[in-house]
């Protein structure tokens, strides 16, 4: 299965995205982590895309691209994989209906989740993230045994500069403005599907796997 799962920030897709390429024994591409890496290592690439993400603004095209077609080039993505935060824009889209063409791949599925802003709000600002390990927390859904340390090595915990309210109020912004035609895109195609994604993650999982065609 080579499937998209499309949705705001927050929406609870590299969870999901996680579990399902696990299943099916293909890989999670997903561009947030590999512009993260990029950002940590301080490449020239992850300078360009940290001023972008400090702001809520999306990376520009043709570096999430890049970087796209350099992992669907590699051998165990011609075997299926799950893009998760990718594509973000109808010329992404296009971009990567080319790819696909190129290494002689076909999509079988889009899949949708659909939340309302008040929860991705609570959701993204309540995270915190290790400055020692990265382990992720929740405030409210998987706090931490002390405030503001890490269970596993102690570590300071803080909140991104992406998960103040402001920034997830305009990265929402961006992605309605950005993004939603992406649905109209794939729902021409006759690929798109959707689901609720506020709900318990089992749930959630189990109408993914329905709407995919895996079941349990």
């Amino acid at each position: 299965m080579r499937v998209i799962l499309l949705g705001p920030p927050g929406a609870g897709k590299g969870t999901q995205a996680r579990q399902l390429a696990a299943r099916w024994g293909v890989p999670q591409i997903a561009t947030g982590d590999m512009l993260r890496d990029a950002v940590a290592a301080g490449t020239a690439l992850g300078r360009q895309a940290k001023q972008h993400m400090d702001a809520g603004e999306l990376v520009p095209d043709a570096v999430i691209i890049g970087l796209v077609a350099e992992r669907l080039a590699q051998p165990d993505a011609r075997t299926g994989f799950v893009l998760d935060g990718f594509p973000r824009t109808v010329v992404q889209a296009e971009a990567l209906d080319r790819l696909a063409d190129g290494h002689g791949l076909s999509l079988d599925r889009v899949v949708l989740f659909e939340i309302d802003d008040g929860e991705l709000v609570r959701r993204l600002t309540g995270r915190r993230v290790c400055r020692a390990c990265g382990r992720n927390y929740h405030v409210v859904f998987s706090p931490p045994a002390r405030a503001d340390r890490c269970d596993a090595c102690d570590g300071t915990l803080y909140q991104r500069s992406d998960d103040e309210e402001d920034t997830v109020r305009r990265r929402l912004s961006v992605y309605a403005r950005d993004t939603r035609p992406l649905i109209e895109y794939y729902r021409r195609r006759g690929l798109l599907e959707t689901i609720p994604g506020a709900g318990p993650v089992e749930q959630v999982f189990d109408d993914l796997l329905r709407v995919t065609g895996s079941g349990r």
